[in-house]
């Protein structure tokens, strides 16, 4: 057996302790009938160059208020009445929905795209969620004393609200909603299969929020924002693990029930291997699978949009 098969064989095998809290599955509960409560959103045409797809700006009411925006795009198709699949898209940390033309590969494939921003990071969408404490820099710490209260909790919120809102869509076939994103995209992907049944797969790319006790360790990741907090303020670090614990993969991969597929770089400091697999190993889903790059760092694999493709054609 070589360095290679090696390492990949140890990741494998790599189970580390849950760090649930007691009370994990009670505070989803409450999320989700939080998030389904009151989804409105409003819906403008937008005015592009594409000649064969149709584009709508998403406007929708996120956790405390906030105006979350995405953008719907909607292949043009011979057959007007018929619904098309759609592939939901959250962006990488600093991230944004981008521009349409940045989700024409999904177009040309045949699919509706719902691209969604993050609160407050790279895209149109602000941030009112209030705070009570100081942050260091960046958006991951607010909040992150406590978990009722955090940042993850918001965009969790956002995030089932986006879903809710491409289920709704005349245009698009609620049977065949599909999950996709990188690093953060990544992870809140995974998040929201363990939280929305109705998602039919999911890929996710070299994703974040998995095994986060050890990102707070050592990850050059967002989670080095809360490394920098707790360096300043060392009395809250049990309270920063127990907050991170509520939204890691790691202890809802018994949640997670449908297709997933990941991607890992074996060479990732942002989204390291070990914490990936740490939370793979714990899904439950009998029909995953994980491809490991091992000379790839914290990039998307090549050809990502093809290979996403194939494996939501099986379902």
């Amino acid at each position: 057996m070589n360095a290679i098969e090696s390492r990949i064989q140890g990741l494998t095998q790599y189970r580390p302790d849950l760090t649930a809290p007691q009370d994990l599955h009670a505070f989803w509960e409450r999320v989700y009938e939080e998030a389904a409560q009151k989804v409105t959103y409003t819906r403008e045409p937008e005015e592009t160059p594409f000649v064969k797809a149709t584009v709508s700006r998403i406007v929708l009411e996120g956790a405390a208020g906030t105006p979350i925006h995405a953008w719907l795009l909607l292949p043009n198709i011979g057959n007007s009445s018929e619904k098309v699949p759609c592939v939901v898209t959250f962006p990488g940390y600093s991230g944004s929905k981008g521009k349409p033309e940045d989700h024409a590969a999904w177009l040309l494939m045949g699919y509706a795209v719902l691209a969604v921003d993050v609160r407050g990071q790279g895209g149109d969408s602000g941030n009112t969620l209030t705070q009570d404490y100081g942050m260091t820099k960046g958006w991951i710490t607010q909040g992150i004393l406590d978990a009722e209260k955090s940042y993850y909790r918001a965009v969790a919120i956002d995030s089932l609200r986006a879903l809710q809102c491409a289920l709704e869509q005349p245009e698009i076939d609620s049977e065949r909603v599909f999950v996709f994103g990188g690093s953060q995209g990544g992870g809140l992907a995974l998040l929201m299969s363990a939280l929305e049944m109705r998602i039919r797969a999911v890929v996710a790319h070299v994703p974040n929020l998995c095994h986060m006790d050890l990102g707070l360790l050592n990850s050059v990741s967002s989670l080095s924002e809360a490394a920098d907090f707790v360096t300043r303020f060392p009395e809250h670090l049990s309270s920063v693990l127990k907050t991170i614990s509520y939204f890691d993969i790691m202890n809802l991969g018994d949640c997670i029930g449908q297709p997933v597929h990941v991607t890992v770089g074996l060479k990732d400091t942002t989204c390291l291997p070990e914490a990936i697999f740490a939370a793979y190993n714990r899904i439950e889903s009998t029909h995953k699978s994980i491809e490991v790059y091992p000379f790839m760092g914290h990039a998307m694999p090549p050809g990502f949009h093809a290979a996403a493709h194939a494996f939501f054609a099986k379902w």
